[in-house]
């Protein structure tokens, strides 16, 4: 049995789909350069079905499919798509949190039991990293960016606060970035896997940032982290969860949290 309906959310990057068949959800994404392989395959999955759409690019997708299509409101959907993922994953959940939606940009939400609320945001996010990751090592490519970061250490192209004091005893903690990328200019050392794991500490810190007091203006403990950013991007995960010494708050990653907004607009 086909899906009857399909939820679509159309970002500035990436184009996430979520349907269910025989109680269960199944995913797909396309990339903004792939809406001709995206109309074929609604096509021929489902001439039929309800498309429900979300997102920047939601508009020219209804422009032209052929199915029965409507818009829901983005940021309705990508929270009603996180909770429902909570509760999939822990039935009694029923605390206030933050949520933390990085897809080209980063959005940054106070939800509740009774609503949701988007509270802060940011041009700082995965367009971020692929634009300067593009500059830095002259290819188009999240995967490949995600494995260099993997090799390279920051440090080498971050100025840290130890590396203001030295040879003193820095105030505080020495391993704090000072300025990002503040030694990648006279570091001959640095490679461009070391720029690169600096550009992810460069998102994660400032996203972090935000979020962080953002809980702390809503007094909640738990900050749950969504969106395509996060996929295979284990050094973005260990930043994002790197201040918990400094900062009160548990991280919460979902493994199919990219596909939290087009799962909401089935709901």
């Amino acid at each position: 049995m086909m899906a009857e309906k399909i939820g679509i959310d159309a970002g500035g990057s990436l184009i996430k789909i979520a349907y269910e068949e025989k109680g269960k959800f199944h995913f797909k994404a396309y990339g903004n350069h792939e809406m001709e392989k995206l109309l074929h395959w609604l096509q021929m999955i489902k001439p039929n079905a309800k498309l429900y759409l979300t997102g920047g690019k939601s508009g020219p997708i209804k422009k032209s499919v052929n199915q029965h299509a409507e818009i829901v409101k983005e940021f309705e959907a990508v929270t009603k798509g996180t909770r429902f993922l909570l509760q999939e994953n822990s039935p009694h959940f029923d605390e206030d949190f933050i949520l933390v939606s990085i897809g080209t940009g980063t959005s940054v939400f106070h939800v509740t039991s009774e609503n949701s609320s988007r509270v802060l945001g940011s041009g700082i996010g995965g367009g971020t990293l692929m634009g300067l990751g593009s500059l830095i090592t002259g290819r188009n490519d999240y995967n490949h960016l995600i494995e260099l970061a993997k090799k390279g250490s920051n440090q080498n192209s971050d100025l840290l606060v130890k590396d203001i004091y030295a040879p003193d005893e820095p105030p505080i903690p020495g391993d704090l970035t000072a300025a990002n990328f503040g030694k990648a200019h006279w570091n001959e050392k640095a490679r461009v896997e070391d720029h690169v794991s600096a550009l992810i500490q460069l998102l994660g810190e400032t996203i972090i940032s935000l979020a962080a007091q953002a809980a702390a203006a809503a007094n909640a403990k738990k900050i749950v982290f969504v969106g395509s950013t996060l996929n295979g991007n284990t050094p973005l995960k260990e930043v994002l969860s790197g201040f918990q010494s400094m900062m009160s708050y548990e991280p919460i990653f979902l493994e199919k949290g990219p596909y939290a907004g087009a799962i909401g607009t089935l709901l």
